[in-house]
């Protein structure tokens, strides 16, 4: 079923070819959609890989094999199937996933340790072999194709193709990162997002890459959420293919190590917001920034119990500054807080401070700020020096509609 585009949605950005790098889509019918449902994207010999994904305890086969098998560090394949998580599917889950993993290392004479596979969508429904296998036999021989077919491909609830790049100077060699992203619903992520994809030709050595990717999930991925629910799918992979030709990047400590990191960090951050950006039913980006805490960590959690509060999300559906409902989130967080420290602003605007309502406290310009498509929330919790920005959206009668028809 398709859905209006997201009014916060932006433009499919000019993603640059990564040299060492082959999408391909093709339809293979998972569901009847009429569109291509399975994405293969092939890598030369010798690019490295990372990843990052699911702490749900029901997650995928796909998951389970992924996240055994980027610690050999090595990838040759990338498969993602859409329309189908293979999510809770025993048995016949995992032997659809080592199929498609078999079908792919054959034709590329690899290990099929390096083939990796995502699945996306109806969680409990095995992924049906037959069609996997006819798929993946037309993915083999499939064309090239634009990363914008790619992050469509891979597609369920979006509204819209996401994407991302950024460049670094590894020395005197420019290296570039271009990524793939989907992901709407189901998305409080506890490592990653949904399902998200970053390609660059950089040299990077596979522990200095998942050093890099771990990292900038702290402050990107996991700080993001749509609705609570942390998905059983939920994986971030990251591949380099070397082809730049840069002094390969093992530490922080190589030159242009920083660099590379600061770019990574980017286009993580440029995904997350996207997801959120297209979040079901959302008709507002939000940004929660939450200061004075005991640590960032602390931060964070309090920033997360806000961004995922029904009653803060709707209040600002409805244009309401109802900051009452966000001195209830920083209460029931579980995190060290003082009500008579406490300060809350919307739009740059404090409405209480330390505590107190402001006496002189104006309505009208917090309440025109609200009426915009970006939103802002500020608290100082004014117990130390912690700092934490999350983001999501406002809660929707949409968000209702899209789920409650979720597999019709």
């Amino acid at each position: 079923m398709a859905y209006p585009v997201s009014p916060l949605a932006t433009p499919f950005p000019a993603l640059p070819q990564i040299a060492g790098v082959t999408p391909h889509v093709v339809r293979a019918g998972y569901k009847d959609w009429g569109r291509c449902d399975l994405t293969y994207v092939t890598f030369k010999e010798g690019t490295a890989v990372a990843g990052v994904f699911t702490k749900n305890l029901c997650c995928s086969s796909e998951v389970e094999l992924g996240r055994a098998n980027v610690k050999q560090g090595a990838a040759r394949a990338l498969v993602v199937n859409a329309g189908n998580s293979n999510a809770f599917t025993g048995y016949r889950g995992r032997e659809a996933v080592e199929q498609i993993m078999d079908q792919v290392a054959a034709h590329l004479g690899c290990p099929k340790e390096q083939v990796f596979v995502s699945s996306t969508g109806v969680i409990g429904v095995p992924l049906p072999k037959d069609k996997a296998r006819e798929g993946v036999a037309k993915a083999l021989s499939a064309e090239p194709c634009s990363w914008e077919d790619a992050a469509n491909t891979i597609a369920t609830t979006d509204t819209f193709a996401k994407g991302a790049t950024a460049t670094a100077m590894v020395g005197d060699t420019k290296i570039t990162i271009s990524a793939i992203i989907k992901g709407s619903g189901m998305i409080a992520p506890d490592m990653a997002t949904m399902l998200g994809y970053l390609f660059t030709d950089a040299a990077v050595d596979p522990a200095f890459l998942q050093e890099c990717l771990s990292a900038a999930n702290l402050g990107t991925f996991s700080c993001i959420t749509v609705d609570s629910d942390t998905s059983t799918s939920d994986t971030v992979l990251a591949f380099a293919t070397g082809k730049a030709g840069n002094a390969p990047l093992t530490s922080f400590e190589s030159p242009g190590a920083d660099a590379f990191y600061a770019a990574v960090h980017d286009v993580c951050r440029q995904l997350a917001h996207l997801v959120v950006r297209d979040g079901e039913g959302a008709q507002k980006f939000i940004a929660v920034t939450v200061s004075g805490a005991v640590s960032d960590e602390s931060a964070r959690k309090v920033g997360l119990a806000i961004a995922n509060s029904p009653l803060v999300k709707t209040a600002i559906a409805g244009e309401d500054a109802n900051w009452g409902r966000v001195v209830m989130a920083v209460g029931k967080a579980g995190e060290p807080a003082d009500r008579d420290k406490l300060s809350i602003g919307f739009g740059g605007i404090w409405a209480a401070l330390e505590g107190l309502p402001l006496a002189d406290y104006d309505e009208a310009p917090v309440a025109e700020h609200l009426k915009g498509h970006d939103v802002t929330i500020e608290v100082d919790l004014g117990l130390g020096d912690g700092l934490a920005t999350v983001w999501t959206c406002d809660l929707t009668h949409g968000y209702i509609s899209i789920n409650a028809d979720y597999r019709s």
